[in-house]
């Protein structure tokens, strides 16, 4: 702990999804120290939604596929917590109603989209990106600013995604191959 209170350590999750024609949607979830090194890693098998789900979740089907399916799933699977969560899918905000983790969003188009239409105008710099939160979960941004002296400011928030969309791309290869 340094002397303000905050812990020196911050683990940093970035978690993505893609999906699989025919089979659903994968997630995965990299836990990393504040420079990018993996802690952990685990993703899901394909889920799908079946047409009764479809019809009774309508617009909302896939932050809730996302959110409280595959990114809680995750977060519970992980024996490393994330003191943060990023992603770049708004709909993936959904998880923040099923944890007490912050998550943010670094898309861009965060503010003016999501399934859910959960996304605030809070938001912080971190990494050259903007973060967004969930709309329910303002302060999460003061979390990030009191954790921002933790993380190096030329820190690159989108290439764990890409690390993660490329790990989540070759576990679906292996299966597809199976």
């Amino acid at each position: 702990m340094s002397k303000d209170g905050h812990s020196d350590k911050l683990r940093l999750g970035f978690i993505a999804t893609v999906e699989v024609e025919g089979r659903g949607c994968v997630g995965g979830l990299l836990v990393t120290n504040s420079n990018g090194r993996p802690l952990e890693f685990q993703c899901t098998t394909p889920v799908r939604p079946d047409r009764t789900q479809e019809i009774l979740y309508g617009k909302m089907l896939r932050p809730w596929l996302l959110g409280e399916l595959i990114g809680k799933t995750l977060l519970d699977r992980v024996s490393i917590k994330p003191d943060i969560v990023l992603t770049c899918d708004p709909d993936l905000l959904e998880l923040r109603n099923h944890t007490s983790t912050p998550v943010a969003c670094t898309s861009e188009d965060s503010e003016r989209y999501g399934s859910g239409g959960r996304v605030t105008s809070s938001s912080e710099e971190l990494g050259g990106r903007r973060l967004r939160f969930h709309l329910g979960h303002e302060d999460d941004s003061k979390f990030v600013k009191q954790q921002l002296h933790l993380i190096p400011g030329q820190a690159d928030l989108e290439e764990p995604l890409e690390r993660v969309q490329q790990a989540l791309n070759e576990t679906v290869k292996t299966v597809m191959t199976r």
